[in-house]
């Protein structure tokens, strides 16, 4: 087989990992996990997500962890 066949392919796309950190602790008053802040729905469907939801549910992930890290946390420091 020629060396150089697959430079000439697309490259192939990586699966979406889990945001999963094995800390799996419902907040019940906001709903979302306190590790990896998704919704049980979200959880659930997980496995039979294509990679572009996969990708939509990572979005919403970084402001959640904002959130609860506030809430659990208190403010960040410097934050006005």
């Amino acid at each position: 087989m020629n060396p150089f066949a697959r430079m000439n392919q697309p490259p192939v796309a990586q699966a979406v990992p889990s945001p999963c950190n094995s800390i799996c602790r419902m907040d019940e008053a906001i709903g979302w996990c306190q590790g990896c802040a998704r919704t049980l729905p979200e959880i659930a469907a997980w496995a039979g997500l294509n990679e572009a939801d996969k990708r939509r549910v990572w979005a919403l992930l970084p402001e959640r962890r904002r959130l609860l890290g506030a809430l659990y946390l208190g403010p960040a420091q410097g934050a006005a």
